[in-house]
């Protein structure tokens, strides 16, 4: 027998799929539509104030297509939550013109692919930071996005394909790769993954969630190709929809766009358009179109790089070009994503690739910066996966609308601190009125404020790159030269 992961569980989860009678609702007296509006808007409104339980959080979405009208999503305690909510439903006047289309029952879940470390024997010789990871998965929020995706999914066991046969280390491997895949798509999607062995006809429930529908699209699309999926995914029906809050509920059923006021998602922030090709063309050449990408990414960097070495500026990575960066921005408290990073980093410091990992707040927005240095890009990519579940996150530094530079690190003598700032406070200025140039923020380290990088945002690269070359840009860089306790590091994302 081949050894099986350890798990373990958390809130158990109800898909409860609903349609409506539409022939019954409108054939109804207008007295029993109002009634059956508000009592379905207070058993919504109880239920994601979780006033049935001690614990939970639910939500309702709209569903696009024939399979469903609604879903009503449930994740509580106990089972006996979930059959309670699900009876009290049908005793409402909503109730009675709906029926189930579908559900799915399940309990979200964690197992040793996801960390080993998390099963020791000793439970005080878990890191902490580990913990609140964990229970983040077991014990989820609905987030505010906007879009939700749910499909059932098996792992395939066929007479020559076999997950259950594998060696546990090869599929830890697999997990681990598929991971990294998903990690790409951190700040813009998240996943609620819940287990239904013995609850349900599939053996896991995945459910996604963004700001952006063509996000889940993309995430679903990229994952096909990964090894754990091509060779031993199996999927069920999949089920898109939109949330909206329980006071649309009356807007929804006579056929108006919900979310009707600003209540919707969106906690990853608006983007100017989408970046996937223009007009109708967007994807229209299968795999390539990611290839194409990543070569001009690559050549674009190659020319920053060429123009900040003619200034004897470094333009790798921070701390040499064998370490790796990841950032994400957060609109959350300063102090509320100190504290989250604190018990992250002491998870980190257990690896020997961690290089560093800092908050970083803007000079003149508020922004939140969380930086995490690696020796390698698959851990930094791992670690974007633990920092994407932080509070506020809006976006991952790269993924903005325009041509982002993230990075110009700098550490400043202590007696030249006054004298930096003031300096980039001219060079502002200067960005103020350059063409093309859309943001730039001076970000200092909340544990050291000698320790700040620059991130600015342009329209495209050409923009950013005019100010590189320009006079005022050289003039700066030799200027800093008294002041850095060290040779001024760039890294760069477009």
């Amino acid at each position: 027998m081949t050894e099986p992961p350890q798990t373990d569980e958390g809130w158990f989860v109800l898909h409860d799929f609903r349609n409506v009678d539409w022939d019954a609702w409108r054939d109804a007296p207008e007295r029993e539509r109002e009634r059956a509006i508000s009592e379905g808007v207070e058993y919504l409104q109880d239920h994601e104030a979780v006033v049935d339980a001690d614990e939970g959080t639910s939500a309702v979405f709209s569903v696009v297509g024939d399979k469903a009208d609604l879903l009503i999503m449930h994740l509580r305690p106990t089972l006996d939550h979930l059959s309670t909510a699900e009876r009290q439903f049908e005793r409402t006047p909503l109730g009675a013109v709906t029926e189930q289309a579908t559900s799915y029952v399940s309990v979200t879940e964690v197992s040793g692919y996801v960390s080993d470390a998390y099963f020791a024997e000793d439970e005080e010789e878990v890191d902490e930071g580990l913990k609140q990871y964990i229970e983040g998965k077991i014990k989820p929020e609905i987030p505010d996005d906007e879009y939700v995706c749910f499909y059932p999914m098996d792992k395939r066991r066929g007479e020559e394909v076999n997950w259950y046969d594998l060696p546990f280390d090869e599929r830890a491997d697999l997990m681990k790769g598929h991971g990294q895949t998903a990690r790409k798509w951190g700040g813009k999607v998240d996943q609620i993954i819940s287990s239904s062995l013995g609850f349900d006809d599939f053996e896991w429930g995945v459910t996604l969630f963004a700001g952006d529908a063509v996000d889940i699209k993309d995430i679903v699309y990229e994952l096909r190709f990964d090894d754990a999926t091509s060779k031993y995914g199996e999927f069920g029906s999949f089920f898109i929809g939109r949330r909206f809050p329980p006071t649309d509920l009356g807007a929804y059923l006579n056929g108006e766009t919900v979310p009707t006021g600003e209540e919707g998602g969106h906690h990853h922030g608006e983007s100017e358009g989408h970046h996937h090709g223009e007009g109708g063309d967007a994807h229209h050449d299968g795999e390539s179109h990611h290839d194409d990408g990543d070569a001009e990414d690559e050549e674009d960097e190659d020319d920053i790089r060429g123009a900040l070495e003619d200034l004897d500026i470094y333009a790798g990575q921070p701390h040499g070009e064998d370490v790796y960066a990841t950032v994400l921005y957060s609109e959350a408290d300063p102090e509320e994503i100190s504290e989250e990073v604190d018990g992250l980093r002491g998870n980190f410091e257990h690896y020997d690739t961690h290089v560093k990992t800092a908050v970083y707040e803007g000079s003149y927005t508020d922004r939140v910066a969380v930086v995490s240095i690696w020796d390698t890009a698959s851990a930094a990519e791992t670690a974007a996966g633990f920092l994407s579940d932080l509070p506020g996150v809006v976006s991952r530094a790269g993924e903005e609308s325009g041509f982002g530079t993230m990075g110009m690190f700098y550490t400043v003598k202590p007696d030249s601190r006054e004298d930096f700032v003031e300096k980039f406070d001219t060079v502002g200025g200067l960005l103020e009125d350059m063409d093309g140039h859309q943001e730039t923020d001076l970000m200092v380290n909340r544990e050291d404020e000698n320790d700040m990088f620059i991130a600015s945002q342009w329209r495209a690269r050409e923009d950013a790159m005019a100010f590189f070359r320009s006079d005022a840009f050289r003039n700066t860089v030799q200027w800093g030269r008294d002041v850095l306790a060290d040779r001024p590091r760039h890294v760069f994302l477009a």
